[in-house]
């Protein structure tokens, strides 16, 4: 399908994404597949937490991507000692100078923005890790019994170091959850550091230009949503969540994948469907297709999946990572349909 052939709409986040793409580029070396999913999750109005040692630029990512979009920008330096107060915000007492009148005033927190950069988001207590539970899931924080509504559109892009133990909370499953996205940073290839190395030591300032503004991202984001998905896609995404489920039976005419049934004790839940067909839609988007195909579901499937996957002992023990078993996951659950019905709509669209 050529370019001119595809509907404006498509065109418009195509055109988008290159754009960011090419302001990105300017600072970020390599990672073009981290890009593009981070990219993906914000197009799809999810949030994302990003993985990988140090010297990554995990938070240089998240900090250039948020100069190329005209929104807010709060960094949040995760630390043992931050308390949820330091997100949200508090209540204090303020004095009209004029009348000698004293109310509680609510003073907002650093999560009243658009892209917020938890940045080593494992390093802080349980209970300020929660506090950013309700402003993910809802898009509001309560403080004193109010409910106070976040800016939109809004993200919270993570960081998180896999190797350090000391002084870290590892999130639990549940906050885990919320993410649309768990992207894994690898090193740089030898060309890739050269290069690195190169920009670091010429020191050169460079200029990033925003993007899109608040109405742009709006937009891009309401293509993304209304972007029909056939019903034989939706149900390879939930064939493969559902095979996760080592607790449940497996669905009529299914077996459940070898891997997965040796080293997961617990499976993704409902909301690992739902990102599978909405990141889907993103990716099928950016490749220019006006539909989308289980090919486009298979392209994102770890990154949705990696985090809601609870691995047993053994796979500890037998070095098994959550993407080893998604990819016997990907080989073992078929892509067609159930019913022939379903194989009939596959053939139609593959055509």
């Amino acid at each position: 399908m050529t370019t001119n052939a595809l509907p404006e709409e498509v065109r418009e986040v195509q055109d988008a994404a290159f754009r960011l793409r090419d302001e990105i580029r300017k600072i970020i070396v390599g990672q073009d597949e981290v890009v593009e999913q981070m990219l993906m999750a914000i197009f799809c109005r999810g949030h994302v937490v990003v993985v990988g040692v140090p010297g990554l630029a995990k938070t240089l990512l998240i900090s250039t991507i948020s100069r190329t979009l005209s929104l807010g920008f709060s960094r949040i330096q995760f630390t043992p000692d931050l308390m949820p107060a330091d997100i949200t915000g508090t209540e204090m007492i303020q004095e009209d100078r004029s009348t000698g009148h004293r109310e509680l005033r609510f003073v907002r927190g650093p999560v009243f923005a658009n892209v917020i950069l938890a940045d080593e988001i494992n390093r802080t207590p349980p209970k300020t890790q929660a506090a950013l539970l309700e402003a993910m899931q809802e898009r509001h924080v309560t403080v004193g019994g109010k409910r106070h509504d976040l800016p939109t559109p809004f993200f919270v892009l993570a960081t998180q170091n896999p190797i350090e133990q000391e002084g870290t909370y590892p999130l639990p499953e549940a906050q885990l959850d919320r993410f649309m996205f768990q992207i894994m940073i690898l090193y740089p290839t030898m060309q890739e550091e050269m290069e690195i190395v190169r920009r670091s030591s010429a020191r050169a300032s460079v200029h990033v230009s925003a993007v899109l503004d608040e109405e742009g991202i709006k937009r891009v984001q309401n293509v993304v949503r209304q972007m029909p998905v056939p019903d034989h896609v939706i149900s390879y995404a939930l064939r493969l969540v559902r095979a996760t489920r080592v607790k449940e039976p497996m669905d009529l005419g299914l077996k459940r994948p070898q891997k997965v049934q040796d080293y997961v004790s617990w499976g993704a839940g409902p909301r690992a469907s739902e990102f599978l067909v909405l990141a889907g839609k993103a990716r099928a988007l950016l490749d220019g297709s006006t539909h989308v195909t289980p090919e486009h579901v298979r392209k994102i499937a770890k990154p949705v999946l990696r985090h809601r996957l609870m691995l047993n002992f053994n796979a500890e023990a037998d070095q098994v990572n959550s993407d080893m078993v998604i990819d016997d996951l990907l080989a073992s659950v078929p892509v067609e349909g159930l019913t022939p019905g379903e194989k009939k709509k596959m053939d139609e669209v593959m055509r």
